[in-house]
């Protein structure tokens, strides 16, 4: 990381990055280890999970859009957590935490059970090459995490640049029964709420369709 990103580190972290108790890699988290909204946001409020949050600026955007909403990270690469926690700390956002783990542990464990309003997956790596697709966050059994977190009536958006994935979180999702389509047609009209990157620009920039979906978490029994 450069200078800056280290520096965001150790002077950011405290406000931003929550400490999470590991397993046995540093991104894994603990089986026991639960997160408390009330305690780390300060309030009761919407919570928002954004899973591969890459640079942070479409939930920093997003966190400075909505204060009344409470907005947390998911991400592995400890650049881009530097790189959210600098531009949320330059835009004055207070309404942003960060977690250094691996997404499917966060959703399945650390979350507490129907604790997000809304999740978010944006661009996630697509592992286009054939033999790399078992890698894909969006496969079978995805759908039991996400539903664990999600509050019944809580929404599931997505958006990926890569047909090929597109058309499988629709096969993935469509089968799993704890969750509805909350669009019409083919696909979800585009996300309001999702910031245009420079990564979706590059996308159109290469003539790829940019494919939104949303589905909603059916009530639980």
């Amino acid at each position: 990381m450069s200078e800056a990103q280290e520096r965001a580190f150790a002077e950011l972290a405290p406000q931003y990055l929550l400490e999470v108790p590991r397993d046995v890699a540093w991104t894994s988290v603990h089986p026991e280890a639960r997160m408390d909204p009330v305690a780390e946001y300060g309030r009761e409020a919407p919570l928002i999970v954004e899973i591969g949050s890459g640079q942070g600026h479409a939930i920093v955007s997003a966190a400075s859009a909505r204060p009344d909403d409470d907005f947390l990270a998911v991400e592995v690469f400890r650049a881009g957590l530097a790189r959210t926690m600098l531009d949320a700390d330059k835009a004055g956002v207070r309404n942003l935490r960060l977690v250094e783990a691996n997404a499917p542990e966060v959703l399945s464990t650390y979350l507490p059970e129907g604790a997000a309003s809304e999740v978010w997956i944006f661009f996630s790596d697509p592992w286009h090459k054939k033999r790399h697709t078992k890698r894909r966050l969006i496969r079978p059994g995805f759908g039991d995490a996400a539903a664990r977190a999600l509050a019944d009536g809580g929404l599931l958006r997505l958006a990926t640049d890569w047909e090929d994935y597109a058309l499988q979180m629709v096969e993935v999702l469509d089968a799993e029964p704890l969750f509805e389509r909350a669009f019409d047609g083919e696909w979800a009209e585009r996300f309001e709420g999702r910031v245009m990157t420079a990564f979706e620009r590059k996308g159109i920039a290469k003539g790829r369709e940019i494919r939104d979906l949303v589905y909603r978490r059916k009530p639980r029994a």
